[in-house]
């Protein structure tokens, strides 16, 4: 059963000039594997964490630390959640994160369904 569905575009010029004008929302926002990542997969991850809250009803006091988009080979990428954005998740029962993100022609875009069994 579907509990939500979230999508978010970002502008990924505008994204990388405000993580330059701002070091700080580097470590704010992504996990440190994250942040090993080019700036266009940034901007893509951070759209990917917008579409989570999103689908999550996007409730005040989630930490973007929390959600941790993974890259697979070969196969689609995974959402792994902890903390504040797990406890959320377990409230509504969701059980599994389907995502899809993507950047081209300078935006960047996910969308995730949020699902429980």
């Amino acid at each position: 059963m579907i509990v939500g569905v979230g999508i978010d575009v970002v502008d990924v010029a505008r994204f990388v000039a405000t993580l330059h004008r701002v070091p700080s929302l580097l470590e704010r926002l992504f996990t440190p594997e994250e942040r090993e990542m080019p700036e266009t997969s940034l901007a893509a991850r951070f759209a990917a964490k917008e579409a989570i809250a999103k689908a999550l009803g996007a409730p005040p006091g989630m930490s973007w630390q929390d959600a941790t988009v993974r890259r697979v080979a070969g196969a689609q990428p995974v959402v792994e959640v902890t903390g504040t954005v797990q406890a959320r998740a377990d409230e509504l029962g969701v059980s599994r994160f389907h995502l899809s993100i993507s950047h081209d022609a300078g935006i960047a875009s996910a969308v995730v369904v949020a699902e429980r069994d």
